[in-house]
Parts: structure tokens; C-alpha cells; sequence
């Protein structure tokens, strides 16, 4: 009865802890929708100047996702948040927040931008029309990772939704954005 009595206990503490972690990071970077949209402009920017080739993919994309300066935080368990926009013919449509947990071996903090590509009407349509759409469950979004000097090539690239995960120091390679909820705003 002990080991059941501990177990629930571990359990009740991990959630809390959980709770704790993830609710300062989504209400800490509260933004009005003009700092989110430009914010939004500048993640654009910043990714463009880093990865060649990805103004390409922005440019072909039925719709773009972007979620700039998105923080993640915590030790052992972490939470991860942001604000973003959907731009639709490069003019911003909607807002959306992002929101994903983790449990491991993990401390700290960073911040990234995460910028996703519809590269068609379909999983675009697919997206908007969705309540809490889920990276990974509702759509499969493959992460582009090229070298320092290497091009994004659309040409070897057939894919539905392209990712971005870009850092302080370029393109972001191990990460993943598979969990994430993504939920139209409230503005």
C-alpha cells in the first residue's frame, strides 16, 4: 500500500511541478498582437539572413507560421511558450499561441523562433480548420537542417510542412516539434 501511496504522491508533485513550470512561461511573454506581429516580421528576417533558401520555401508556402523569441524553461521538466501569426500571401491572418511540455534531463533556458511552412492548400486548410492543432498528430512537420553554407533546395524537398527552429546561432539540429499545441489566440 506504501509504494501505491508514493507513487500517487510522485505523481500529484510532478504535476504541480509541471503546472509551476509551464503557466509562468505561457504568461510571462504576454504580447500585445502589434509587438507579436512585429516580432514576427523581424523572426522572417533573422531566418532569411541565416538559411539560404528558406525565403524560397516562405515565398512558395500557401501559409506561413511564425512564432518568434518562443522560451522554453525548467529542470528535469520543462515548459515551452510563445505567441506567433499565420501569414497567408506574406499579410498576417490570424494569431496563435504555442504551448509543449518535456520531462528529462534538462536545465535552463532558451529562446528560439519556430517558423512553419504549408507548402499546400490542403494541410493548410487542414490546419485553420482545426481546434488545438497538434504537431506531429494532426499534421507531420519535417525540420530543415542544412549546414552553415549549404541551401535549402525545394527541389529535393516534397513535404506537406516544412520546419524552421532557429536560434541564436542559425538553424536549431536535434530539436522537435512534435507535441506541440498550437491554438488560435484570443485577441
Amino acid at each position: 500500500m506504501t509504494t501505491l501511496t508514493s507513487r500517487l504522491r510522485l505523481g500529484f508533485v510532478t504535476s504541480l511541478l509541471a503546472m509551476a513550470i509551464t503557466m509562468p512561461v505561457q504568461n510571462s511573454s504576454a504580447a500585445t498582437p502589434a509587438e507579436v506581429d512585429s516580432n514576427v516580421g523581424f523572426a522572417l528576417k533573422r531566418l532569411h539572413s541565416q538559411v539560404k533558401g528558406s525565403d524560397e520555401v516562405t515565398k512558395k508556402a500557401a501559409g506561413v507560421l511564425v512564432f518568434p523569441g518562443v522560451v522554453k524553461a525548467g529542470f528535469i521538466i520543462a515548459g515551452e511558450g510563445g505567441q506567433g501569426a499565420l501569414l497567408i500571401g506574406g499579410k498576417i491572418v490570424a494569431h496563435y499561441d504555442i504551448m509543449s511540455g518535456s520531462i528529462g534531463l534538462q536545465a535552463g533556458a532558451e529562446k528560439k523562433d519556430i517558423i512553419m511552412a504549408f507548402m499546400d492548400a490542403d494541410s493548410l486548410k487542414k490546419f485553420r480548420d482545426s481546434n488545438g492543432w497538434k504537431a506531429g498528430a494532426d499534421g507531420s512537420v519535417t525540420l530543415i537542417n542544412v549546414g552553415a553554407n549549404a541551401k535549402v533546395d525545394l527541389t529535393k524537398i516534397n513535404e506537406p510542412i516544412l520546419g524552421f527552429v532557429v536560434g541564436q546561432s542559425g538553424l536549431m539540429a536535434g530539436i522537435s516539434l512534435d507535441g506541440s499545441k498550437i491554438t488560435k489566440s484570443k485577441d
